[in-house]
């Protein structure tokens, strides 16, 4: 997947604290994901495609992560 980092709108989880440890959050065109480290907002980040970034919330929310 080939997509443009610089245009998108980064967000934090309103659960994020002040401690600047935080993954950021966009939206592409298309309905992709991008998640980055806050800290590095210049260095790479993960996409996902949108059928893969519904697969892991679901994952998260229904326990399959969980130790």
């Amino acid at each position: 997947m080939n997509t443009d980092l610089s245009r998108p709108e980064w967000f934090k989880s309103s659960r994020s604290t002040s401690s600047g440890e935080c993954v950021e959050a966009a939206h592409f065109t298309g309905g992709a994901v991008g998640i980055r480290d806050s800290k590095n907002p210049l260095g790479p980040a993960l996409t996902f495609g949108p059928q893969q970034w519904d697969s892991f919330v679901i994952a998260v929310q229904t326990g399959t992560f969980d130790i």
